[in-house]
């Protein structure tokens, strides 16, 4: 018989659900994704690292989950790794309507429940969803405990793992508040596939299929710690990565990025790099009321109008009335009208807000990292990301 597990949120409301998962206490952000499906990518997302992720949709878990690979990076370069987006779980917990026992796919190896055992994640099932989603939206920011009923552990995940410290009882794990990229880059630079053109990837939690989407274009890849000094490589263009927290935190990064905008390398900011661009150019970053999270936002390029189905996952935005001159709005959210994009008007750098390698999520934007490529290539013309 399953335990009990009460999730405890920052605005005094207390939610009794059933225990899935690790039997760990964890705390961290609430955030709902409205995604549908792909919920191994997200659930395996670092963008998502100290957050505790609920599940809009009702049906999760209905089609099981993939083992994490233990050779990690090196399988990418045989590009047969689906259905997660990095070599471990990264957020504090997930919040399900209800977990399906009934698992019907030719790739699933273990149901929700077990996969989150099996990687030390606690989650809450029999929670009514729309009530938390409804709460976040109208408060905002929101903090949780995931409490089971009979606990293994004394300490709450993420925080003594990574961060070595414990909470009160009426404490929470913000992750606003870290410099969470460490926990998430990689120490040593790697080298991963064989092309000829050298991709720096300012690894600030990057998502595998970023990856699978350079090496698929016959590109090399050059996996860059997160404190690189990135005016010391030498590479072909940049791509600086998507990642957790708060951006307005990582100053050194910044710094490093400001370097690298004096040269006419080619730039790709996505999600959280493309927020460290815009700072890097002197703009400035707020945080959503309650950020964009899901493989179903409407964007759509700006001056011609085209709209695109886009996978997302951030809770800051770039503020478009500090944008310096040279640089402009390159997509918007159709939903809200906020910036999901940037360009130089000269130079070959551009940013996203959502994710183009779309895992998981529509493959609507796809084009945007290939026709990135083709620039570093040199192979015709600019397509939709001409600067002009």
């Amino acid at each position: 018989m399953k335990q009990k597990a009460r999730l405890q949120l920052s605005t005094g409301h207390f939610l009794e659900g059933t225990l899935i998962g690790a039997p760990v206490r964890s705390s961290g952000e609430l955030v709902f994704t409205t995604a549908m499906v792909g919920y191994g990518e997200s659930i395996t997302d670092p963008s998502y690292m100290g957050q505790i992720l609920v599940f809009a949709y009702p049906l999760i878990g209905n089609y099981g989950l993939p083992d994490i690979p233990k050779a990690g990076l090196s399988e990418l370069t045989r590009n047969n790794i689906r259905g997660i987006e990095s070599g471990k779980v990264h957020l504090s917990g997930v919040i399900v309507s209800s977990d399906s026992n009934d698992i019907f796919h030719y790739a699933n190896k273990s149901s929700l429940d077990e996969w989150l055992k099996t990687n030390n994640t606690p989650g809450i099932m029999d929670i009514d969803t729309r009530m938390l989603v409804h709460l976040i939206r109208d408060h905002g920011e929101v903090y949780a405990k995931i409490i089971p009923e009979n606990p293994e552990y004394s300490y709450e995940w993420p925080a003594l793992q990574v961060f070595e410290k414990s909470f009160g009882e009426n404490e929470y794990f913000k992750p606003k508040d870290h410099n969470l990229i460490p926990a998430v880059s990689n120490e040593r630079r790697e080298v991963i596939g064989n092309g000829k053109i050298r991709i720096g990837v300012l690894n600030s939690g990057v998502k595998w299929n970023i990856l699978r989407k350079i090496l698929s274009n016959d590109c090399q890849v050059h996996l860059l710690p997160w404190n690189s000094k990135l005016s010391d490589i030498d590479c072909d263009a940049f791509i600086l990565s998507n990642g957790p927290g708060d951006p307005r935190v990582l100053k050194d990064s910044i710094q490093e990025i400001t370097k690298i905008l004096i040269g006419d390398k080619p730039i790709l900011g996505i999600c959280l790099g493309s927020q460290l661009m815009a700072m890097a150019a002197g703009a400035s970053i707020e945080k959503l009321k309650f950020g964009h999270r899901g493989h179903n936002h409407p964007i759509y390029e700006v001056g011609n109008n085209k709209g695109f189905i886009s996978s997302q996952n951030h809770g800051y935005v770039i503020d478009e009335k500090t944008l310096k001159g040279d640089w402009k709005v390159w997509f918007r959210n159709a939903n809200d009208e906020s910036v999901e994009g940037i360009k130089h008007t000269s130079k070959p750098f551009w940013g996203v807000q959502f994710h183009p390698e779309a895992s998981g999520g529509a493959n609507d934007t796809n084009w945007i990292i290939d026709d990135f490529l083709k620039v570093v290539k040199g192979e015709g013309n600019l397509c939709q990301l001409d600067v002009n």
